[in-house]
């Protein structure tokens, strides 16, 4: 709920292809995205899962950041209903920045979108306002199958479209689509991210199969289940049971209270429940491959 002098507010960075997505920016994520040595002017999408302050009281001093390092390009804002109206009442100290902003406002409980080439599925969870979890998706298309291509009289100069996933019209009227030379489709990538709520079935749901299940853990005392109710948060321990649930391969905890001082110290019981979990501090990064 607050920055403290060893840890930042909690904000992803998920970079793709040469594109940036930034979910949530509380106080200092600026100041936090230059220790990590990342520059915001790729940053080609900003989402918020809700409007506490925490998740979104950064977003000023990100957008001058972003102008001053001479960005033009459209910047996308995604957010719950409402997101237009709240960011430009922030952008009251913001005005002057050289780029145009766009926005998209969720407003079913589930949708679904594409930005900077992955799958984006926003689900809503359980908090005291509306707030939403994120699952990111990269597909993955089968392997080129040159002897099919041949076989199929395809000349060798659309091999590389087909294999991106054009469909193809000739001079001469034929038609040639992605499935006449690539086989079934590979497993892809997936992300999910997701803080200030109660444990939800929509969670477990869009969390399942995840690479990688980033999720909020307010508290690790065993005896804070009661504060985590009242407060629509959720413990290590129920973050543990929906990463188990979900059959995820890694979970990272974050979103930690300011009254817990050392998250590392309940890693042990939490493990118990699931094994691959990480107690995330800031800066932590990995880079998602393909299985082959």
């Amino acid at each position: 709920m607050m920055p403290l002098p060893h840890r930042w507010l909690t904000s992803m960075m998920l970079r793709y292809n040469g594109s940036a997505i930034m979910v949530d920016c509380g106080e200092g994520t600026q100041v936090a995205l230059k220790e990590k040595g990342w520059s915001p002017k790729p940053i080609d999408v900003i989402m918020f899962t809700h409007f506490h302050a925490d998740h979104i009281s950064g977003l000023p001093g990100m957008l001058l950041t972003m102008g001053n390092a001479e960005r033009t390009e459209p910047l996308l804002i995604v957010g719950p209903k409402g997101v237009e109206r709240v960011v430009e009442s922030l952008r009251v100290i913001a005005r002057d920045i050289p780029f145009e902003i766009v926005y998209k406002e969720l407003r079913e409980n589930e949708e679904e979108f594409e930005v900077c080439g992955l799958r984006v599925k926003a689900y809503k969870v359980s908090h005291n306002v509306t707030c939403y979890g994120y699952t990111f998706e990269l597909d993955r298309a089968g392997k080129f199958n040159a002897e099919r291509a041949k076989a199929a009289g395809i000349d060798v100069r659309f091999w590389n479209r087909l294999q991106k996933g054009e469909i193809i019209t000739t001079d001469s009227g034929e038609t040639y689509t992605p499935d006449m030379v690539l086989g079934e489709a590979r497993k892809g990538l997936k992300l999910t991210y997701c803080t200030d709520t109660r444990p939800t079935d929509a969670i477990t749901r869009n969390a399942t199969g995840s690479d990688l299940f980033i999720c909020e853990g307010m508290y690790g005392e065993p005896d804070k289940l009661a504060k985590a109710k009242e407060h629509k948060h959720m413990t290590f321990y129920e973050a543990a049971q929906i990463a188990k649930d979900a059959e995820v391969k890694e979970l990272w905890l974050t979103h930690y209270s300011p009254s817990l001082p050392n998250p590392g110290a309940y890693k042990k019981e939490v493990r118990e429940i699931f094994a691959n979990t990480k107690v995330a501090k800031d800066g932590r990064s990995i880079d998602l491959l393909f299985e082959e």
